[in-house]
Order: C-alpha cells, then sequence, then structure tokens
C-alpha cells in the first residue's frame, strides 16, 4: 500500500522532503500558498531525478506521484508524514501546527524542520502535544541523509520510534537528540564556523572563496567520512586521543577564537561579502550551481560506499532495504520457473558513469555486466562464504555489443540466461534493458577454479546441479542474436 506525506511548505526544503518522499515511492501532497511553488518543486525535483537514483546500485522504487492541495486540510488527508517546512517565525509555525493537528490522522508523524526552535516551543498550545517533532533535514534534503529528531525532552514514545522508522525507510539517517537545545547540533557547529568567517572576511584575514578552500581542501574532506572526533582521534596518532586532547587542549584557552563575540552585521559587512561571493561564484546560475552539487555529493558519497564508511555505509544499508525480497537476492531454489532469462541487475545509470557525449562510458557496460555475472554466480551458491572456501568462477573470455544509447539516469534491466553450464564451464549471455528497448548484449565464458591451485576445478555438487538447472532450461529458449559474433561482423 502507498504511504503518503504531506508536505506544507513548498520552499527549497519543502522541496527537497517532497523530492525524498517522492522518488522513494511514496504519493505526496503539497499545500503551499506561493504561486511559484510548482515550479519551485518542479525544478527541485527535475534535480533530484537526475542525483538521487545514481547513488544505489539498485533502483528505487517507482516514483509515487505529486499532488498540489488548495488546503492544509486537504493536503494531510491520508497523510502518516506531515513535514512542515514553513517560515522561521514561532508564530507562523504555531499558527501552521493548529491547523494540521485539527484536520489530521492522530497517529501521523508531525515533523518541523525548523532549524533553530525547540519541539517544547513548537508544541506550546497544541491539542496532541506528542505528535510534534523535530526533524531538522540538511539541504539537498534528497541526497544528504542526516534528520536531526528531537523530541520534547522525556516525552519519547511510539511516534518517535515509527518517526525512526519511516525515515531509515528513506535511506536517511535520523540522529536522535534526548535533550532539546536551541539549533539543535548540526547548526550550532556550523554557527560557530560561520561567526569564525565572519570575522575573517570583516578583519581582511582571508575572503570568501579563500574560506572556501580552506575548507574543502582541507578538513571538509576529512570531516566528510570520519567527522570531528575520529577525525583528531586519528591525528593523535599510535597514542589516541588522550594524546591529542593532551598536546592540544591548552590551545582551548588561546585567544584564537571570536565565538563570544559576533560582528556588526552591518550593510558595510554584508556588501563586502556579497561582493566577494558574487565574484567567486557569480558566473553560475543557482540551477548550475545546484547540479554541481548534487555531481559531486553523489561522487563522493558512492566512492564511501566502496568503502564501507561514513554516508556509504548508511547508503549501502539503504540498498539492502531495496534489494529485500525481490529477485535480486534470491537463490536457486527460490526460482520455482528457470526457464526464462533471470533478472540479475535494475539499477539507475549514475552521474559518473557517463562521458563527455553523454553516454555511459565502456568501461561500465563491462561494470554492469560484470555485476550481473557476479549475481548470478550468487544466486546457484557461488557466494562470499563458497569463495572463502576456496572455489570460484574466473572469466575467461568477454565480448559486449552495444546496441543503443544510454544516458544518465535511465534505469536498466540486466536479465541472464545459462547458454552452457557443464562441469567446469559456465556460459553466460547478458542482455541490458531500458523498458523494452535493447541497450547491450554481454557474453561471458567462465572457468570454475581451485584458488589454492589457481586452476580448474570442479564445482561443488550443489553448485554444478544448479548451473545446470539453468542450463537445461534456458535451452529451450531461441538462440540469442549475436553469440559469438566477432567484432566487426555485420548485424
Amino acid at each position: 500500500m502507498t504511504k503518503i506525506a504531506a508536505i506544507i511548505g513548498g520552499g527549497v526544503i519543502g522541496g527537497g522532503w517532497a523530492a525524498r518522499f517522492a522518488l522513494n515511492g511514496w504519493q505526496v501532497q503539497v499545500f503551499d500558498p506561493d504561486p511559484q511553488a510548482e515550479r519551485k518543486i518542479a525544478e527541485v525535483l527535475a534535480n533530484a531525478r537526475r542525483s538521487m537514483p545514481g547513488l544505489t546500485d539498485v533502483a528505487l522504487p517507482a516514483e509515487g506521484g505529486l499532488r498540489f492541495c488548495t488546503s492544509i486540510a486537504e493536503a494531510v488527508e491520508g497523510a502518516v508524514w506531515i513535514q512542515e517546512s514553513v517560515p522561521e517565525r514561532l508564530e507562523v509555525k504555531h499558527s501552521t501546527l493548529a491547523e494540521i493537528q485539527a484536520a489530521c490522522d492522530a497517529q501521523a508523524v508531525i515533523g518541523s524542520s525548523t532549524s533553530g526552535f525547540k519541539p517544547s516551543e513548537l508544541r506550546a498550545g497544541s491539542t496532541r502535544p506528542d505528535q510534534i517533532m523535530v526533524t531538522h533535514p540538511f539541504n539537498p534534503v534528497y541526497l544528504l541523509p542526516l534528520v536531526e529528531l528531537v523530541p520534547a525532552e522525556g516525552q519519547d514514545g511510539p511516534l518517535v520510534d515509527r518517526a525512526k522508522e519511516l525515515l531509515t525507510g528513506l535511506g536517511m539517517y535520523p540522529l536522535h537528540l534526548r535533550k532539546e537545545i536551541d539549533a539543535h547540533v548540526a547548526d550550532r557547529l556550523l554557527e560557530a564556523v560561520w561567526r569564525e568567517s565572519l570575522w575573517l572576511v570583516k578583519d581582511g584575514i582571508a575572503t570568501t572563496e579563500e574560506i572556501d578552500d580552506a575548507i574543502r581542501y582541507g578538513f571538509g574532506i576529512r570531516w566528510a567520512q570520519m567527522g570531528l572526533f575520529e577525525t583528531y582521534r586519528v591525528a593523535g596518532g599510535e597514542a589516541g586521543m588522550k594524546h591529542f586532547m593532551s598536546q592540544f587542549g591548552p590551545a582551548l584557552k588561546w585567544p584564537w577564537t571570536k565565538l563570544m563575540d559576533v560582528p556588526d552585521f552591518d550593510e558595510t559587512l554584508v556588501d563586502l561579502i556579497a561582493g566577494q561571493s558574487d565574484a567567486q561564484s557569480g558566473a553560475y546560475g543557482i540551477r548550475d550551481l545546484e547540479r554541481i552539487r548534487d555531481n559531486n555529493l553523489v561522487a563522493m558519497m558512492r566512492a564511501l560506499k566502496q568503502q564501507d564508511w561514513g554516508a556509504g555505509r548508511l547508503m549501502k544499508q539503504h540498498e539492502a532495504a531495496l534489494r529485500a525480497g525481490t529477485v535480486l537476492e534470491a537463490r536457486a531454489a527460490d526460482i520455482d520457473d528457470p526457464s526464462q532469462p533471470v533478472p540479475t541487475v535494475h539499477r539507475a545509470v549514475p552521474l559518473d558513469w557517463t562521458d563527455y557525449n553523454g553516454h555511459m562510458t565502456e568501461a561500465k557496460y563491462l561494470q554492469a555486466f560484470a555485476d550481473a555475472t557476479d549475481r548470478f554466480m550468487e544466486l546457484i551458491g557461488c557466494d562470499a562464504a563458497y569463495i572463502d572456501s576456496g572455489g570460484s568462477f574466473f572469466t575467461a573470455e568477454t565480448h559486449i555489443r552495444h546496441v543503443d544509447e544510454v544516458h544518465a539516469g535511465a534505469v536498466i534491466d540486466i536479465r541472464t540466461r545459462v547458454l552452457l553450464g557443464a562441469g567446469k564451464k559456465m556460459h553466460l549471455w547478458h542482455e541490458m534493458y531500458e523498458g523494452d528497448r535493447l541497450l547491450a548484449t554481454g557474453e561471458h565464458f567462465l572457468l570454475h577454479v581451485s584458488l589454492e591451485t589457481r586452476k580448474p576445478s570442479d564445482p561443488s555438487t550443489e553448485i554444478a546441479a544448479a548451473l545446470t538447472r539453468f542450463a537445461q532450461a534456458h535451452a529451450a529458449l531461441p538462440m540469442p542474436e549475436g553469440v559469438g559474433r566477432f567484432v566487426g561482423a555485420p548485424r
């Protein structure tokens, strides 16, 4: 059954929430009185469609519908999650939350995107205070997984557990704060860096671009994968965190910081910073900057996923949830009818798989077909445990035919059939599709090898039986066009 999310307020953050929900298969109902809301959310959603599916190596669910409503009551009807993202004025939030509670289901989660207000402030005067909690995301909401989840102190309960479950299902990380505080955690850290940066610009120490360079070429990269304390633990060397603290702790008493002193935010400072920012980034439009940002975030987060670290580990967990219960995690015994080609890959083409022509690069065709082979090996029992026991299939020959163009964002499916499965030999035929359109074929010939002797050997009885079952069933299919074709042969 499709879940419904209500988005109240469709600015940058509300639009990001709408994209995160919709691209995870939710029905999204939006209310925003701004006459430009539909255009703004459409642009955010377009950016999300080109970048978010490329985070994972399994396709996201079919996109949910998006409907704009004429009232809050209409938007919250049937919603299990209601996200409030109206302007940061407490009186506006109070009136909005009151209108939401008057119309919504009593068991719906009401999350506020507020970056500064505490949940106890939001709940003042509410009819069901435990229903309201802070769920503060980070821009772009459709890519960055962090959500600061803050219920009022001492009022955790089933709705908070439900909120965690739903956020995790969206591929997000709910950072549950058990004590409320102004501006939560992440924005307090950002505020400290922001204040110092304002002084550095005002005092002529550095420009806006030089400060950004200090972050993006230095500690920002470290923070992206290890955070603050783990970074400093490494800085302590073999002696660890205690050594780091004793070495650098005295610096806390030195007059390095102006955190308790704020520069006058006057017109002179605003003009200085705005002028430097224009010189730094004014050549790009906002949509250009958003796409550049998204490209970089996807590439960095995918790199972290390869290392199973930081945000990348969270992405792998989300992939496992997307794969759960599908044929992509089935074993041979789970497939009742082995007579048809087996689905082995179902994924979107990420941004970093394309070249200067906007096409998927040759190397990524090979990767996609190699992933299909690995999945089929796992299906018949040649999984990580079996490989650890000393046997595996090695690819001896590969042939790829590029039939049609593939672009970033395309959802590709690979179907695999066995042309030969006997003894040590396995001959696989892969076909890559976007919908019903054939994009490419891949032909792999593999030999089973003993990892101890590095020579061909017979597979286990169980693997041999599973392989033979598919080979015999697939033998009834017509021989596919292009099998064994040499390079340059006419089609």
